[in-house]
């Protein structure tokens, strides 16, 4: 039910509940032979605030992710086995991968051999194993005895049952457990105590369990490992302690942590929760009241909140490591073992003790289950809310997860146009679009561009001069229609190709912002002015004037004088349609401005002079007032003229009078309220120029007063955004864009800041040729900067391939650090640029860092 309910709240009306197997059915997948596509006719829909509702679809719709109660129960656990089997869409297990999940053996095996994470000293008695894990060693406190049969192991069974209870992994322990392993064997039934020294009780158990075992079952024989004790802290009157202390009975204590499948298949902890009950009976999930770690600890004595920090680190680490463990397992196995191609296990539960060894607290790993934990940590959940705690924390990654998969299945097989490959750092766009099973039909004026072997279909047609962008878009859907393409979107990441994109689905039909827009948008006066004049405009928000600044455009020196009557200084002059800063810079006066028009003029004239900055639309600039604060970036995805998800960063100080970026932090460090000003702000001007469907960079300043615009690039953030919002928040840009150009509206978590917490910290530093070339080529050449980022040391986002410096450069790469405080990534960031030669006295990293507190 949490999973429903906090589906609900991330994606109104998709999260479906199929009470009966009759609502489903299969039929033969259209995309993958031999596959089948699961389709719902009947179903609960949930959503926003718990509202459900019984629904009816005709024709049925198309389940993008199945999942169920695969384990051992009986009934709707194996009809959901049949229904997951060999599937074409995600599904969240099946019956074989549960099967594996509930085998006490095998996942002890995997917590000891692969998660080095501590276990009881275990025998396991097993025939006929389902599967077996490889490479054990003397060292490990699993030890496995296969058995030839039922029969007649009386002697084998007394020898080794003996070896074990007298050898030395046994040897701090006074008692053992007995229980069988297996998918028939839940909780705590037929789980047996015994005293170590009573061999012949602990056979008899042995013997009795192996009566009823089949095969790929197993008997574990395992040493009884007590909770550690505390001192509790004194009563009040500790000459007169309450007698009841006297009768307290001896108390355990089991740690719950659920761990999800999260972004590019990495563990992540999601909840811990503990239960307490007697010692000397089995501690069932079932049959314990669910509380938190640290109310636990605190009643066992233990007070000190760094002790309570590191437990909760060590539960985080371990559970972790045994998902990690079960993950890496799962990906060995064949489809048919697994269920089918797209079966995966995305939760598991990690059950826990905390015990003592030589008087240090250590976690001892019981087992992994499949829902036990999760059903625990939401039953704690449920009881908060009667205290008003928020609900969901247990159950959000995994939705997310879902949702994830299920949107990627979606856009599997969809044929893509892309306008524009773009350099270097677009690399990754063909790395994803492979990764993610897209056709991508790609129009490129190079004909020798790397990405033509990358991609589906490749057209060459030079569309450099983009004065003639209509008549270059009549010709492409021209194009597309000889080839036959049958189009599912179009869309460009190259900034001089966003208004010729928005023709060119204009004329096939496809989903875009008007080509108006985008020339608005493209043209950067254009945008300031054309927001200005918005400025009388009714609305219930404040106008989007709000945040323009005056602005004039210039083409001739009769413009630069006319704009300098008009406007204050200190001004920015700008190329109209450039990109990455090539050409900005801060003017004092008049005759700055005619100084650097003729400069620009001379050496900028069109695209062969320096590729890639919009010098295709021509070398027109513009005069704008300088605006004083900080400089941040919003990233925006919004479809049909809704905000899906915004994603903001904040950028050091520049290298005055020069504009280009120095170093930036993610996610902002300002308080909530200027955060929500920034993203309103973005928004505002997104939809005052007309830009409804697209992910959107919007560049902006915050000032004492509030945000003002500095441009908007009508396409997704470049340099390292995609990559860093992907690592930060599970959300990948390139994919919205994608989805949005197709006519899929992304899903994305939830924009209010408590639910889109960071996984991490993440700071950079641009590396430019002019200022590193000698590191470059030393202390931070590439093959060292690509080692240290394979080692998870930086982060390196490589933005051109030469190292090649001149006046009007830009970035060569960028470095990050990564840590789960900004603060504390600053600090790893500037000692990494000291020991690699990137931080100088010309290039002080401390200075470009210093907005980031």
């Amino acid at each position: 039910m949490s999973v429903l309910l906090e589906g609900g709240s991330q994606c109104p009306g998709n999260m479906l509940l199929c009470l009966s197997p009759s609502w489903l059915s299969k039929v033969p997948s259209e995309l993958r032979p031999g596959e089948s596509s699961l389709l719902v006719s009947k179903a609960v829909t949930f959503e926003l605030g718990g509202r459900t509702m019984l629904e009816e679809f005709a024709p049925p719709r198309r389940v993008t992710y199945f999942t169920g109660c695969f384990g051992p129960c009986k009934g709707q656990g194996q009809s959901a086995g049949e229904l997951a089997r060999d599937l074409d869409c995600p599904t969240g297990g099946s019956g074989e991968l549960s099967r594996l999940l509930e085998d006490k053996l095998l996942t002890r095996q995997l917590l000891d051999q692969q998660a080095r994470v501590g276990v009881p000293p275990t025998l396991a008695f097993t025939f006929k194993r389902l599967l077996l894990l490889h490479g054990v060693t003397d060292q490990q406190r699993v030890r496995m005895v296969e058995l030839s049969g039922r029969e007649g192991q009386d002697n084998l069974l007394q020898e080794e049952i003996t070896a074990f209870l007298q050898g030395n992994a046994m040897e701090p322990y006074t008692q053992v457990v007995v229980k069988p392993s297996g998918c028939r064997w839940s909780g705590a039934h037929a789980v047996s105590f015994h005293p170590k020294m009573e061999q012949g009780a602990v056979l008899q158990a042995v013997l009795g369990l192996l009566e009823a075992l089949e095969e790929e079952e197993s008997i574990l024989l395992e040493a009884f490992v007590p909770t550690a004790r505390m001192t509790r802290p004194s009563p009040p009157d500790s000459d007169n302690p309450p007698c009841s202390t006297s009768l307290r009975p001896n108390l355990a204590i089991r740690i719950c942590a659920v761990v999800c499948r999260s972004w590019r298949d990495q563990p992540l902890l999601s909840k811990v929760v503990c239960g307490v009950g007697r010692s000397d009976r089995p501690l069932k999930h079932q049959a314990t009241v669910p509380q938190t770690l640290e109310s636990s600890l605190q009643q066992w004595g233990l007070t000190d909140e760094a002790q309570i920090a590191a437990i909760h680190a060590q539960v985080k680490q371990k559970a972790e490591a045994a998902m990690k463990a079960f993950m890496d397992m799962e990906a060995e196995l064949s489809a048919e073992q697994r269920g089918g191609r797209r079966a995966q296990t995305d939760v598991i539960g990690v059950d826990f003790l905390l015990t003592s060894e030589e008087q240090v607290l250590r976690l001892m790993a019981l087992e992994m289950n499949s829902h036990l934990c999760l059903e625990t940590c939401t039953l704690f959940e449920s009881m908060g809310r009667a205290v008003g705690v928020p609900a969901g924390e247990t159950a959000r990654p995994l939705v997310e997860t879902m949702l994830r998969r299920a949107q990627c299945q979606l856009m599997e097989g969809k044929h893509v146009l892309v306008i524009g490959a773009g350099g270097v750092s677009k690399k990754f766009v063909w790395e994803a679009a492979r990764d993610y099973g897209l056709k991508i039909h790609l129009v490129e004026s190079d004909p020798n561009h790397f990405a033509s072997q990358l991609v589906q279909t490749f057209i060459h047609y030079d569309t450099i001069d983009h004065k003639r962008d209509e008549e270059h878009a009549q010709r492409l859907v021209e194009l597309v229609q000889e080839r036959g393409l049958r189009l599912d979107g179009c869309l460009s990441y190259w900034d001089d190709c966003m208004v010729l994109t928005a023709l060119v689905c204009e004329g096939l039909g496809l989903r875009c912002s008007t080509s108006t827009a985008m020339r608005v948008a493209k043209q950067k006066s254009r945008t300031h002015l054309h927001l200005l004049r918005r400025r009388k405009e009714a609305a219930r928000w404040p106008s989007a004037a709000l945040y323009a600044v005056p602005c004039c455009h210039l083409e001739s020196h009769a413009d630069v004088e006319r704009a300098a009557r008009h406007l204050s200084f200190p001004s920015v002059m700008k190329l109209e349609y450039g990109a990455g800063a090539v050409g900005v810079k801060l003017v004092e006066d008049a005759q700055q401005c005619h100084l650097h028009f003729e400069k620009i003029s001379r050496d900028l004239r069109d695209d062969a002079d320096h590729p890639g900055i919009g010098l295709g639309w021509g070398n027109a600039m513009l005069l704008m007032e300088y605006v004083s604060g900080t400089e941040h970036d919003v990233d925006l995805v919004v479809y049909e003229g809704r905000m899906l998800g915004a994603f903001v960063s904040d950028n050091g100080p520049t290298r005055v009078p020069n504009f280009t970026e120095t170093a930036a932090c993610m996610p902002t460090c300002l308080p909530p309220d200027r955060e929500a000003q920034l993203i309103r702000a973005a928004y505002q001007c997104c939809l005052g120029c007309g830009l409804t469907d697209g992910v959107f960079n919007v560049e902006l300043k915050l000032t004492p007063a509030g945000p003002k615009l500095i441009e908007i690039n009508p396409r997704m953030g470049g340099f390292y955004l995609r990559d860093w919002i992907q690592e930060i928040f599970g959300v990948d840009i390139m994919l919205a864009s994608v989805m949005v150009a197709c006519g899929v509206p992304p899903l994305l978590p939830p924009l209010l800041r408590a639910r889109t917490r960071p996984r991490t910290h993440l700071v950079g530093v641009m590396c430019l040729v002019s200022q590193h070339l000698q590191a470059l080529k030393s202390t931070a050449s590439l093959e060292t900067l690509q080692a240290l980022h394979e080692r998870g040391v930086i982060r390196l986002n490589l933005l051109d391939d030469e190292l090649v410096s001149s006046e009007y450069e830009e970035p060569y790469c960028n470095v990050a650090c990564a840590s789960s405080s900004c603060r504390e990534a600053c600090l790893k960031l500037l000692g990494i640029c000291q020991v690699l030669g990137i931080d100088s006295a010309h290039y002080p990293i401390a200075h470009f860092l210093s907005n980031f507190k």
